[in-house]
């Protein structure tokens, strides 16, 4: 299930971050839910952390107050869900958000695994095409990384919203 509109699709993005985030839609669910942990792992060293005073936690409470109270499983699902963009309640709230609000989403899910939110299983092993992808986003600049994170962040969770036809599109003038 895909969401039907692509608020995130950035003109800024240059062929190699493209690429990058091309490859990230290639993972399966759980290893872009593990590159997603790994990233934020990394940041602050190697990966830039997004500016949290950009974000505004109020507007996700169902994510980042009621998800803290579900079981690992359930938590672990609404995650599957929103890297998946299927239409469920979580999603749609995920959905719903800008994407500085969906990396910090993100974010403090990443700092809360393995106490309030389900962690990674002690013995996982990153695939080679998630270590790939994170020594390559790491060799980016703070603005190619941030165009990575945003269209990857934009583009999961679910929306029913349609972006409004351009002129191109209808034939029409606009009327004021």
């Amino acid at each position: 299930m895909t969401a039907s509109y692509e608020k995130n699709v950035s003109q800024a993005l240059s062929n190699e971050t493209r690429s990058l985030v091309e490859a990230f839609n290639k993972l399966d669910t759980d290893a872009k839910l593990a590159w997603f942990y790994y990233v934020y792992k990394k940041m602050g060293d190697s990966i830039t952390p997004a500016a949290p005073a950009a974000a505004e936690p109020e507007l996700a409470p169902l994510l980042l107050g009621n998800y803290f109270q579900l079981s690992e499983e359930d938590q672990l699902n609404i995650m599957r869900q929103i890297v998946n963009r299927e239409d469920t309640e979580y999603s749609r709230a995920y959905g719903a958000l800008k994407e500085n609000n969906q990396l910090l989403i993100w974010y403090v899910w990443a700092v809360a695994m393995g106490d309030t939110v389900v962690g990674m299983p002690d013995n996982y092993q990153p695939t080679e095409a998630i270590n790939d992808l994170l020594s390559q986003v790491e060799n980016l600049d703070f603005e190619a990384q941030m165009s990575i994170f945003r269209t990857i962040a934009g583009e999961m969770g679910h929306t029913n919203v349609k972006p409004i036809e351009t002129q191109a599109q209808t034939g029409k003038t606009s009327s004021f």
